[in-house]
């Protein structure tokens, strides 16, 4: 039980972590370490890892909407094309052999990481506001199809993906993107994980139960932080987090 506790309570820091500052899928992290330390069947720990993602995306996008760091017409938008195109994705992905890119979310926390310490995300809240609300609304469809297709298809990324394209495609500033994909990451993770639980059972709850409070604290505590943080503070930080999560989890997969 206490080797449980331990897994579990540093998988949730790095998820937590991960999420609170980068708006990162908890799935991204704590999958493989429940899978590789605690042997989890690979489809329990994802059910786990969503539901831990449920409780810290919420708390998360809270604390950035109450810092007015977070665009919910445009991001509702955006939840319901992805939450769409995932499943016309994994219906395509059933025909199509994906397992070499298994690595997809692995690999783009890593680069993100290293593109957010070399290049930061400095555009401003006024030149986001400057794009018409019709622009906007198209540009935040057709992302959700891009997002979606590649969610179902690949079967990670979400959260990667979306900061990718919040902050290189629809030039939000880094504070706002990561708001709003947590704020999408609460419902899409939520229905992830009452999917798995429905089809595969209930998982360990004591896993699980260590695994969404360590991930809510630490969400919390890098929520409140990141919103504090001057912009190109942030854009550090961020990089540094996600790279050393990127890099630890290429090294857990080597484990497993």
């Amino acid at each position: 039980m206490f080797f449980k506790f331990i897994i579990s309570f540093i998988a949730g820091i790095g998820a937590g972590l991960g999420t609170g500052f980068a708006g990162m899928s908890a799935a991204a992290v704590i999958s493989p370490m429940l899978v590789a330390f605690l042997d989890l069947p690979a489809y329990e720990a994802v059910g786990i890892a969503l539901a831990s993602d449920v409780l810290a995306s919420a708390v998360s996008s809270y604390i950035y909407g109450k810092n007015k760091n977070l665009d919910v017409k445009n991001g509702l938008v955006m939840m319901v094309v992805i939450l769409i195109f995932t499943l016309v994705g994994s219906y395509a992905a059933s025909f199509l052999s994906n397992s070499a890119m298994g690595g997809f979310s692995v690999f783009m926390t890593l680069l993100l990481g290293i593109k957010f310490i070399v290049k930061p995300v400095m555009t401003t809240k006024e030149q986001l506001q400057e794009k018409s609300p019709k622009k906007r609304f198209l540009q935040s469809v057709v992302c959700g199809i891009v997002i979606g297709l590649i969610c179902g298809f690949v079967g990670a990324g979400g959260g990667m993906m979306m900061l990718l394209i919040l902050t290189g495609v629809l030039g939000y500033e880094l504070k706002t993107a990561v708001g709003t994909s947590v704020f999408i990451m609460t419902f899409t993770a939520l229905t992830g994980a009452m999917s798995h639980f429905a089809i595969g059972g209930m998982p360990d709850i004591w896993v699980m139960l260590f695994c969404v409070l360590s991930t809510l604290l630490w969400a919390r505590i890098a929520a409140k932080f990141a919103n504090k943080a001057e912009p190109k503070t942030l854009n550090r930080i961020t990089g540094v987090v996600l790279t050393v999560l990127g890099t630890a989890i290429i090294i857990v997969n080597k484990i497993k």
